[in-house]
């Protein structure tokens, strides 16, 4: 299915050519990682800010490949509140019944529970809905109305008569009413897949599908975890009544792509705009995410927030499309006063698809509140913080590592006018805070917390007259990540 949504299409814009550096160039000013690296951290008795010695503003603009490539640097530099940071040993939290009914007596006190797949069983009547509703659009000439288009041959792929008859043919066979499996959240949980002799049973070892019934409103429920890794993500999300077509995509699309990015033929929404989808206001929302994730228990604090509005219907997100709004918080943990730094990046990637190791994605914890409470919850990996390797570690100063950055962009797309006619990076803040690092060769369940700088904006390109900008003003996109306490460049992509 062809990907037109701004959601996908932005998310695509922020994925840069830098993928970071598995292998640092020698010709280079940057350190070359590895495991000895680590052992070689060592104390100081200096304040952060005296160490890094770092001006409020750092500017720079630098064009490359004659003039395709241009960093234009004009950002924000923000220090932490602490005088010193510390290298932190960290590992993965179990996953067991403990952490699921955790988060599950949370968001969910007093619940019904129901296994997804009884619930979401069609009946008679919800057959009939959509057969009528597709022979509407039938009768209105609109024989493609999810917009899935046509294949090499002409011929479309979603075949209105197909799915009517598909159809008319369950319909003759489904119930009255759907027959829901209560559960308990947990992993194990036994389902039937097919019918008669093709009936077969199936186990979620490593997953849950579920619905929960709430006087709030329901909501689907799922959380799954890796077979051999460390990792595990709670999905929460509201289940909408709203929505003209069940058909149809809806999706919670970032503010920030609405505000910071245009193309030929969209120009994206103001501020105004999306703040009249929102019936609730910022502080009352934020004390409904703060007040369920302090109860988690894991020391997760606010690092920022946006704006957010639910679209449903294929195109980009716009005024006749969005049924809903709120605010989305983005949840990070704080260490002595000094934060996690979020970034888009979920980390946990393969070097290449031959790799045999098993990753280990990064903690983070994501809160969607609208004005009829929470409408999603997205959780990943939570952190079990063993001890601190160093303290008040000693921290290059901030124009060495300017200077890293301003190579290795250049170096990490010197071939970027291969692929595009120009590109101009707009890096609008630069950030020293707290990263994990891991060697999944080694270990793929504990690793370290550093210090290190991150440096956040967007970027324009043309390619074959084809124009897209986003000007960076409140991306959480990081174009280069630089240890603090070594210059080693990071892969915010792989984790180390």
């Amino acid at each position: 299915m062809k990907k037109r949504y701004l959601t996908v299409l932005a998310a695509g814009l922020c994925i840069s050519i830098l993928t970071g550096c598995q292998e640092t160039p020698r010709n280079t000013i940057v350190k070359q990682k590895g495991a000895d690296n680590v052992k070689e951290y060592e104390s100081a008795e200096g304040k952060v800010k005296d160490m890094v010695n770092a001006p409020d503003t750092y500017q720079n603009q630098a064009e490359y490949e004659n003039g395709a490539l241009v960093i234009d640097t004009n950002a924000e530099v923000i220090l932490p509140g602490a005088d010193t940071m510390n290298t932190y040993k960290v590992s993965a939290e179990e996953v067991n019944q403990e952490m699921i009914d955790k988060v599950t007596n949370v968001f969910f006190d007093e619940a019904k529970f129901y296994h997804a797949y009884s619930y979401s069983q069609w009946t008679k009547e919800q057959y009939q809905e959509e057969i009528t509703r597709l022979k509407q659009y039938k009768a209105e000439g609109n024989l493609d109305p999810y917009e899935y288009g046509k294949d090499e041959n002409g011929e479309l792929y979603f075949n209105i008569d197909e799915v009517i008859a598909r159809d008319e043919e369950k319909m003759a066979n489904a119930p009255d009413e759907a027959v829901k499996e209560e559960v308990k959240p947990s992993f194990g949980l036994e389902w039937i897949s097919g019918k008669g002799e093709e009936a077969e049973k199936q186990v979620d070892k490593h997953e849950f599908y579920g619905v929960a019934e709430t006087d709030q409103g329901n909501y689907n429920y799922t959380i799954t975890s890796g077979e051999m890794s460390a990792d595990v993500k709670f999905s929460i999300e509201k289940i909408r009544d709203d929505v003209p077509d069940p058909r149809e995509f809806t999706a919670w699309v970032e503010g920030r792509y609405l505000l910071d990015y245009q193309r030929d033929d969209y120009n994206g929404m103001t501020e105004e705009e999306l703040k009249e989808f929102v019936d609730i206001s910022y502080e009352d929302a934020k004390k409904v995410a703060r007040e369920k994730i302090e109860k988690l228990g894991w020391d997760w604090e606010i690092y920022n927030w946006d704006y957010t509005v639910f679209q449903h219907g294929e195109g980009n997100a716009q005024k006749d499309n969005i049924l809903d709004g709120g605010y989305l918080f983005y949840f990070t943990r704080a260490l002595d006063g000094v934060p996690v730094t979020f970034t888009d990046s979920y980390g946990g990637g393969l070097e290449d698809m031959d790799s045999t190791l098993i990753p280990w994605s990064y903690e983070r914890c994501e809160v969607i509140v609208g004005d009829d409470g929470i409408q999603k919850v997205e959780i990943y990996n939570p952190y079990h913080i063993d001890e601190v390797q160093t303290e008040n570690v000693k921290l290059m100063d901030f124009d060495s590592i300017a200077k890293i950055y301003e190579q290795m962009m250049e170096v990490s797309n010197a071939d970027i006018a291969e692929f595009e006619k120009q590109r101009t990076y707009h890096i609008k803040k630069i950030t020293l805070g707290y990263s994990r690092v891991y060697e999944p060769a080694v270990d793929n369940r504990s690793g370290i917390l550093v210090p290190v700088w991150d440096f956040f904006g967007g970027f324009d390109i043309e390619i074959e007259g084809h124009h897209e900008k986003n000007n960076g003003e409140h991306s959480r996109q990081s174009f280069m990540t630089i240890n603090a306490i070594d210059g080693t460049v990071i892969d915010r992509e792989l984790g180390y």
